[in-house]
């Protein structure tokens, strides 16, 4: 290992995602159970609100992470084979920031209409 704590911040950031995505979606849960939206029109105006916005997208890179993290990990741990590890880590990594890219045209797309 290169740098001392690397394995502590994996634990870390793993923790604190879990955390804010927990938090999160009980704030979503007890927002649908007390006031649910009734249609399309009313979950775009609740989107569109500049905090449940950021909220949602931070919520995204959150869960991002949280992934990465995770499956970083296991690919670590149970893929001996160097060149298959790398390979599956990069097709991973290609993935999450697709993913990333498509849930980010959404929220845009979202809020501009």
């Amino acid at each position: 290992m290169t740098r001392p704590f690397q394995g502590l911040r994996a634990w870390l950031l793993q923790r604190v995602t879990a955390v804010y995505l927990a938090l999160f979606l009980l704030y979503v849960l007890g927002r649908i159970w007390i006031s649910p939206p009734v249609d399309f029109g009313a979950w775009r105006a609740w989107v569109a609100q500049p905090m449940v916005s950021a909220m949602l997208a931070l919520s995204f890179v959150m869960l991002l992470g949280h992934a990465w993290v995770g499956v970083r990990d296991v690919l670590l741990d149970y893929v001996p084979n160097l060149r298959l590890r790398v390979a599956l880590l990069t097709l991973v990594a290609v993935s999450l920031i697709y993913l990333g890219i498509w849930f980010g045209s959404i929220l845009v797309r979202t809020l501009g209409s």
